[in-house]
């Protein structure tokens, strides 16, 4: 497809002394899509040029106005005019509506992917709940971000592979283990596993905050689990035997799936490699008995390696990881896709790599990519504390609640099982997805679950009244009897310059790891729809227009169903 901003990189450098590459880098799609479709800020020019921005933007739209005149080759720009210190352009949409039906002709369902001569290898490590513990909807936001960014990057033709790096080693397990030996009898882990450890878990973590002898016993026993103690090995296996059965029913419900379930424990047998590159960097140092890196230097505090005890920390086991991807995976980007309340945990981990003698490819690739926590009207949720909400729950009532809405809406329905999944598992995920990532959510029954506005099923409500046009028509026309001169009412050729810049906007979701840019982008694409769908005649009796008209609303339901697929969310066929 035609790059126009490349066309009007060209412009704007044969009046300019700006490199190309500058120019595209600054050139942005104005808020007001009146003003046009990109601007370039000629502040940037303002100490080069010592004149107002206001004044750079009219000097420049004159002149390539005149260049325009004098080159009649170059019809893809309608207009450029000045504003505010904007120079905006206008494209010729006829132009961009013949460039998205030829591209979309040669990809049908995979518009707006990319196939790469040498595609990048990215390791995404998300979702990573933590074995013994309830899957609450905290794990929710690393799940379906991670998800996301893991289809999107292999749809844009990266080597993508996806690893959920489960919590299965730690203090925790010593913990669990001490509560198990102690009260195991008490509790049918088999029948219930999840809740009957979680409240072990809470008995035990409540005795260490009273007892600190009882604490004690609970690090030895994880030292114990380390050192291949048999009674402890057996527990802690059936603990995350137990777990993973639990999860699996999320994961299936979600539509999750994992190239590697590689967690912590995997990396058990690999520390020692990094313990002596860290000595033999010369970085690691004694520290009241416990060994750390010390990172003043970088006005970061110590990173933990080894406990006064002797054992490994979750550092440790972060850097054998990053040893054993960057050899396996050849990585050229590894996202870490976890809260921000592990930031500075990253930054410890990520600077003690440069000491592991690994190429400057593999630290520099190193990425956390936090997203803010989910908060319950009363703060904090905490399995400590018992204060969670299970994920398992709140998809199930998501499902039920939608059923319920079907129900009264269109009683007649067909599936209305399969369809209520896909509207409440869909209605969950987008809500999620919808918003920034780093942004802290207050998890609300009634937001959640609100299904009017901007949400996932309206997009899917849209997606599905497209798919109900196309079926009424009986037919998709052929490209060559789609004639795009006649997609010229306004709404159309809104519709055109969104479905324009799909490959971009996917573009810059990796740029930012950030699926809410795609999310907005669906809802901007729906809304425009709708309005279309409102404004003009679909089936109408001039049969060259309700072509045009037929294969956008085609193309529309195309980029609405694969968009909402990028973010792991099912389109029902009715609704």
């Amino acid at each position: 497809m035609k790059d126009f901003k490349q066309i009007i990189a060209e412009e704007i450098v044969k009046v300019t002394d700006i490199e190309k590459g500058k120019i595209l880098e600054n050139l942005e799609v104005p808020k007001d899509p009146s003003n046009g479709d990109y601007a370039f800020p000629c502040f940037l020019l303002a100490k080069e040029l010592k004149k107002a921005p206001a004044m750079i933007a009219n000097d420049l739209q004159v002149k390539i106005l005149e260049n325009l005149k004098t080159n009649n080759e170059n019809t893809e720009i309608a207009n450029v005019i000045a504003i505010n210190g904007f120079l905006n352009f206008k494209l010729n949409k006829q132009k961009i509506a013949e460039e998205v039906i030829k591209k979309f002709d040669e990809q049908k369902e995979n518009f707006g992917s990319q196939k790469q001569e040498n595609p990048k290898n990215i390791v995404i490590d998300y979702s990573a709940p933590n074995i013994a513990k309830p899957f609450h909807i905290g794990h929710l936001r690393s799940t379906v971000i991670g998800g996301a960014l893991y289809n999107i990057y292999k749809y844009l033709g990266y080597n993508t592979v996806g690893i959920n790096h489960l919590g299965d080693y730690g203090t925790q397990f010593g913990k669990l283990i001490e509560g198990y030996k102690r009260w195991g009898t008490e509790y049918d882990i088999d029948e219930n596993p999840i809740d009957q450890l979680t409240k072990i878990y809470i008995r035990i973590n409540n005795l260490c905050k009273e007892d600190e002898n009882v604490l004690n016993a609970c690090r030895d026993n994880f030292k114990k689990l380390e050192d291949g103690d048999s009674y402890c090995v057996e527990i802690w296996h059936k603990f995350i035997d137990l777990s993973l059965k639990e999860f699996n029913k999320v994961y299936e419900i979600l539509g999750s799936k994992f190239d590697s379930w590689n967690g912590e424990s995997f990396y058990s047998d690999k520390m020692h490699e990094v313990i002596e590159l860290l000595e033999k960097s010369g970085k690691l140092e004694e520290s009241e008995g416990a060994k750390v890196v010390n990172l003043e230097e970088k006005d970061i505090p110590p990173c933990l390696i080894i406990k006064s005890n002797g054992s490994t920390t979750y550092a440790t086991r972060d850097l054998a990881a990053i040893l054993f991807r960057a050899r396996t995976y050849d990585f050229d980007k590894a996202l870490y896709v976890t809260s921000y309340e592990q930031a500075l945990h990253f930054k410890q981990v990520f600077e003690t790599a440069k000491y592991l003698g690994l190429d400057e490819k593999y630290t520099k690739g190193l990425k956390h990519v936090p997203f803010g926590m989910v908060l319950s009207k009363e703060g904090k949720m905490s399995t400590r504390e018992g204060k969670i909400i299970k994920l398992e729950n709140l998809l199930n009532e998501a499902i039920s609640k939608s059923k319920a809405i079907i129900e009264e809406k269109n009683p007649s329905l067909e599936n209305k099982e399969e369809v209520a999944k896909k509207v409440g598992v869909g209605a969950v995920i987008f809500n999620d997805l919808s918003n920034s990532r780093i942004k802290d959510e207050i998890f609300d029954w009634d937001t959640m679950l609100n299904f009017n506005g901007e949400t996932g099923p309206y997009v899917q409500y849209i997606c599905v009244r497209a798919k109900s046009v196309l079926e009424k028509a009986g037919y998709i026309p052929e490209t060559t009897t789609v004639d795009s001169s006649k997609l010229n009412d306004e709404d159309s050729k809104k519709i055109i310059s969104i479905l324009y810049t799909f490959n971009q906007t996917l573009q810059n979701v990796t740029e930012k790891e950030e699926p809410s840019i795609l999310a907005r982008y669906l809802i901007n694409l729906a809304e425009q729809f709708s309005s279309f769908y409102n404004n003009c005649h679909i089936l109408c009796e001039d049969k060259q227009l309700q072509d045009a008209r037929l294969y956008l609303t085609y193309m529309v339901k195309v980029v609405l169903e694969k968009g909402l697929n990028l973010l792991g969310i099912q389109v029902p066929d009715k609704m």
